[in-house]
């Protein structure tokens, strides 16, 4: 059933790529009806797999990690700690290349260890890296943001899908990555072009910048967890249809085209069963160093509806005064307008007055504690289960 159900957005993905010609309009039609069907099953299947545990919030909200040593992901360094691939671009490593480790690991087939860490040494990688959904519980670590990174400079307009332009991309479950920039240079001109594309369920990003313009950062689907990162965009930067948290982060706007305006999200819900939003906790939205002398020449808005049941929160958060007014923009009319779910609570900062924000049925600005908490970590993806054994520290509440 998950590779049934982990295919859902993948159509999606086929249908959003589709160009509706007299030649296409059949297949469009196809993917439509597949869409509606695996859209309805898998609303079904994730209300019956969840229980009053998988929902429950832990210690009252109030949680930070327990374990005072930490865990593997906050622990590990690379002077004191044990990698069981090390990439190094200058042949200082087992590779030179991240692909090249990454193969070695499939080829050790069942006597991989129960979680692989991948060491990736401080260069930049010009690859292009996939990681399967047989290549579970991978860990790779760099020297940090902008010391270690991945590279690449696929686009829609080069001839890739919005999918398969990433330059990273990972299926395997459990993925963790810590101080690694995951980057695309397409640039604005060449519009949809992925930086890193996540399908992994329970993957945790800790310490990692995404770099790129449009589409930068596609959380694909399943459970996610940002924190302490960084991501770089133009247009519908943080875009998807997974249930992910991103906390503690610092969003950076960035410098579009001319006739362009920024949209920070662009949420992807198909259906209104789906457990799937995109949460944004006690980050802060602020211009990047191209935008800021700037940024009041261009209008920047929160997000906008990509499907009919986008869901998109910001709680907690500082949003710089470069979000417009009305804080929020359609796709197209309409469209969404009133089945859509945006949210707003306690934002602060010059962005964050709600005075005149859009009078959509959809938007909503949150005022009480049970409004939101089903939007946290602890309750909304079941952080308590899977992120804390990362040894970072995590608010599972408000």
């Amino acid at each position: 059933m998950h590779g049934l159900f982990s295919s859902w957005p993948q159509i999606r993905e086929i249908k959003k790529s589709f160009v509706t010609s007299s030649s296409t309009r059949h297949y469009v039609a196809v993917a439509q009806n597949l869409t509606l069907m695996l859209g309805e099953a898998l609303a079904l299947y994730e209300k019956s797999t969840m229980t009053d545990e998988a929902i429950r919030v832990p210690n009252n909200g109030q949680n930070t990690n327990p374990k005072p040593n930490g865990g593997l992901l906050a622990s590990w360094t690379p002077g004191t700690s044990r990698a069981d691939f090390v990439v190094g671009k200058d042949g200082s490593g087992t590779h030179t290349t991240i692909n090249e480790a990454l193969a070695a690991l499939a080829r050790m087939g069942h006597r991989r260890p129960p979680r692989a860490i991948i060491y990736v040494k401080s260069s930049v990688y010009n690859e292009k890296v996939q990681i399967g959904r047989r290549m579970k519980n991978v860990m790779l670590v760099g020297d940090g943001m902008d010391k270690t990174i991945i590279t690449g400079s696929r686009s829609v307009l080069d001839g890739s899908t919005t999918l398969t332009s990433a330059t990273f991309g990972v299926s395997g479950d459990s993925f963790w990555a810590r101080d690694i920039t995951f980057q695309n240079t397409a640039g604005p001109q060449m519009h949809q072009a992925v930086a890193l594309r996540v399908s992994s369920d329970l993957a945790v990003f800790y310490q990692c910048s995404m770099k790129g313009y449009q589409d930068t950062l596609y959380t694909h689907s399943l459970r996610q967890f940002y924190r302490d990162c960084h991501i770089y965009g133009t247009i519908d930067f943080i875009f998807g249809d997974a249930p992910v948290v991103l906390q503690n982060c610092d969003i950076f706007v960035r410098r579009p085209m001319g006739h362009q305006h920024n949209m920070i999200t662009a949420q992807g819900r198909y259906n209104p069963e789906e457990n799937t939003c995109i949460v944004i906790h006690g980050c802060r939205v602020r211009p990047a160093r191209d935008f800021e002398g700037v940024k009041g020449s261009y209008r920047t808005y929160l997000g906008q509806p990509w499907q009919k049941y986008s869901r998109t929160i910001f709680l907690k958060t500082d949003l710089d005064g470069l979000v417009d007014p009305q804080g929020w923009t359609d796709w197209r009319g309409s469209f969404a307008l009133s089945t859509l779910y945006y949210g707003e609570y306690m934002n602060v900062g010059v962005g964050a007055s709600t005075e005149k924000r859009v009078r959509w049925p959809g938007f909503h600005v949150l005022n009480r504690l049970q409004e939101i908490s089903p939007f946290t970590v602890g309750r909304f993806i079941q952080g308590e289960s899977w992120i804390l054994g990362t040894g970072m520290t995590v608010s599972l509440g408000i």
